[in-house]
């Protein structure tokens, strides 16, 4: 049987250590925190440096998350931001865009690049065709179940690694593109965040309240909870997932290693004794204990149970 990545997020340097140090293979940087916006706003060369020497020795990975939905204006830096990046040692790029893929593969063609859920990889045929690109790996939908992964894994080449949120936020929006801001502002919300913030009322509940949350990924709306699979370890393992992510957005650096704490522990239990695994309520009272919102398994399993 293949061993499962845990893969965390690092917005700084003393992230990327502690999250390593509690149990995550890897750590991936960037995406909902930066995106294209330079390294150097949370970690500084040096610290960069040390997170990914860090990592290697600890025979963890380092991803950087360049997700830019880019215009023509934003290729002008993009070679020399990921020459740095390979010099630095990172382990894979991971992109969302036709574009930025071709960029990457023209200019550090050794450098392993991943796909991003923003690509909405939802079938084997697109999964296929991406890994005919040159991708050797793809975050697929949030919107599968554990049924549809599988089918997936079963109809590509052993070589493409799949990869899946585990534990976060989990939405309705289906692309994960800023909607709000580009309607009102008439602006490009990738560009320029907007500083409003918006709530959603059903009409005949009123008081209680839908978070609608923007940042440079996207809109998410509908975000009453939050992505739980810690009591569904052996389903998503032996569906052949490659990795297991963490979403960190919005969350402070305690949540973020308790959570990898917590998974690191059900996925070691799990290799310990396959065929005898039984789900442990202290790993989610841990959890529950961090967090503020509600559980949910999400798409994952066909008969959810929204409320874990």
């Amino acid at each position: 049987m293949h061993n499962v990545e845990l893969l965390a997020p690092a917005r700084d340097l003393s992230e990327l250590k502690a999250n390593i140090e509690s149990g995550a293979n890897a750590v991936y940087i960037g995406g909902e925190v930066f995106g294209m916006v330079s390294i150097n706003n949370l970690f500084s060369r040096e610290e960069l440096i040390e997170g990914i020497e860090f990592a290697h020795k600890n025979n963890r990975k380092v991803y950087v998350v360049v997700n830019i939905l880019p215009h023509d204006d934003d290729f002008n830096q993009i070679e020399e931001y990921l020459k740095s990046l390979e010099f630095l040692g990172v382990d894979a790029i991971v992109i969302s865009d036709p574009g930025m893929l071709s960029i990457v593969k023209n200019t550090i063609p050794n450098m392993e690049i991943h796909l991003s859920d923003q690509a909405n990889t939802t079938n084997y045929i697109s999964a296929k065709f991406w890994f005919e690109q040159g991708i050797k790996r793809v975050v697929v939908s949030r919107e599968l179940s554990c049924d549809e992964i599988a089918q997936i894994r079963a109809k590509t080449p052993l070589e493409l690694d799949i990869e899946v949120f585990v534990h976060g936020v989990m939405t309705i929006s289906y692309s994960g593109r800023p909607l709000l801001s580009n309607f009102i502002k008439g602006k490009n919300a990738q560009k320029e965040i907007s500083k409003k913030s918006y709530r959603l009322m059903e009409e005949k509940r009123p008081g209680e309240y839908f978070p609608v949350y923007e940042d440079e990924k996207g809109t998410f709306l509908f975000n009453s909870s939050d992505l739980c699979m810690v009591e569904y370890i052996p389903e998503l393992i032996k569906s052949g997932i490659t990795s297991l992510k963490i979403e960190g957005r919005m969350k402070d650096a305690e949540y973020i290693k308790r959570v990898t704490k917590a998974y690191r522990v059900a996925i070691d239990k799990f290799y310990e004794n396959p065929q005898d695994w039984k789900f442990n309520s202290v790993w989610l009272d841990e959890l529950n204990e961090i967090s503020n919102r509600q559980f949910t398994s999400g798409f994952y399993l066909e008969n959810p149970n929204d409320e874990i």
